[in-house]
């Protein structure tokens, strides 16, 4: 099964090689079909701590690094100026 793969924005990098990424997703509702925005945190983990709030991330599924964070930084997709 391939690794599942994200893409949001750098809300936090104050612990160190962890970044918490933001998620938007929309999606229908079940019943009345209005399409409605949800947001998710990750806890991904950044080992050269080369994130900063405000980049947009790739984010990648990995085996668990510790007891919540089970994501990879992949590459900064654009960087906040």
């Amino acid at each position: 099964m391939p690794k599942k793969e994200k893409q949001g924005i750098v809300v936090s990098n104050k612990m160190d090689k962890t970044v918490v990424v933001r998620v938007q997703d929309y999606e229908p509702h079940p019943k009345y079909k209005k399409i409605i925005e949800s947001n998710k945190h990750y806890k991904a983990h950044d080992e050269n701590n080369i994130c900063s709030e405000g980049d947009k991330v790739r984010i990648i599924e990995s085996k668990p690094k510790s007891s919540d964070k089970r994501w990879s930084v992949v590459e900064i997709v654009e960087k906040v100026r």
